[in-house]
C-alpha cells in the first residue's frame, strides 16, 4: 500500500502542486484546506505524515496540531511563510516534528519526508539477525522500544515522535556527549545546517516532561559548545 500523506493548505495551487509532485514519487496524497476539517480528517485517516500550514481558515495550524497530537502518532511537518522563529518554535513545542519555510522547495520537502519514513522503518523493522534492545532501564526511567513507550516513576510519559526518537538516541549513547550534528543525522537522517532548532526545542520539552531542572539540568545536560549528555545515573 502507498504511504498516506495529508496536505493541509488553503493555497490550492501550492497544495495541488505538492500533491502532483508527491503522487509522482509514489505517495497517496490528499488535500484539506480548512483547519476544522483537518482535525477530523487527520484522526480518521491517520496518514503517515501531515503537512500543516500555520495560517488556515477555521482553525490555525498550531491549534490543529495541539488538538490532534494526543491521538495521532504520525509525523507533523509545519509550513510557515513567516520568518519570525516564534511560530516555528511554538509549533515544535506543541507536537510538530519539523518545519519548512515557504516557498517550499520540492527536493527539500521530499528529503524530509524520506527521512521521517526511514525513522519509522528503523524502529518498526529491526534486522532479523540482530537482537533489538527492547527495554532500556535507568533507575526510575524505562524506555520500551518495541512499544515506543516511556515510563518514569511508574507513570507513562506522553512524547511526540520527535521527542521519543531523540530520547532513544540519547539513551542509547548514555554518558556520551552527542553534538547537534550527531543527533540530527541519527534522528532525522540529514546533516545539521547550523540553523535547525528542532533538536534544542525537543530537548527543552523532554526536560519538562521528564522532570529535569530547566536552569540546571542533571538528567539531560547541555555541554557547552559540544552538545548534549544523557546521564544514566540521573534517574
Amino acid at each position: 500500500m502507498k504511504t498516506k500523506i495529508l496536505v493541509v493548505e488553503d493555497d490550492l495551487p501550492l497544495a495541488e502542486s505538492i500533491q502532483e509532485y508527491l503522487t509522482y514519487e509514489g505517495y497517496q496524497v490528499e488535500i484539506v484546506s480548512n483547519g476544522v476539517q483537518a482535525v477530523s480528517h487527520i484522526l480518521e485517516w491517520q496518514p503517515a505524515l501531515v503537512m500543516l500550514d500555520i495560517m488556515l481558515p477555521g482553525k490555525d495550524g498550531l491549534t490543529v496540531c495541539r488538538e490532534v497530537r494526543p491521538k495521532y502518532n504520525g509525523y507533523i511537518l509545519m509550513f510557515t511563510a513567516r520568518e519570525e522563529e516564534i511560530d516555528q518554535i511554538v509549533g515544535l513545542e506543541i507536537g510538530a516534528d519539523d518545519y519548512l519555510l515557504k516557498p517550499v522547495k520540492p527536493r527539500l520537502l521530499l528529503a524530509k519526508i524520506k527521512a521521517f519514513l526511514r525513522r519509522e522503518l528503523s524502529t518498526e523493522a529491526p534486522n532479523e539477525h540482530q537482537q533489538p534492545n527492547v527495554c532500556m532501564n535507568f533507575g526510575q526511567l524505562t524506555i520500551d522500544t518495541q512499544k515506543r513507550s516511556v515510563i518514569l516513576s511508574d507513570e507513562p510519559i506522553p512524547l511526540t515522535d520527535g521527542e521519543y526518537d531523540l530520547l532513544v538516541t540519547l539513551a542509547r549513547h548514555a554518558d556520551n556527549i552527542l553534538s547537534r550534528n550527531d543527533l540530527v543525522e541519527q534522528v532525522k537522517g540529514h546533516y545539521y545546517d547550523g540553523i535547525e532548532r528542532g533538536v534544542d526545542n525537543h530537548i527543552s520539552q523532554l526536560r519538562k516532561k521528564l522532570g529535569d531542572n530547566a536552569r540546571n539540568p542533571f538528567k539531560i545536560k547541555t555541554i557547552r559548545t559540544k552538545g548534549y549528555l544523557f546521564v544514566s545515573s540521573g534517574w
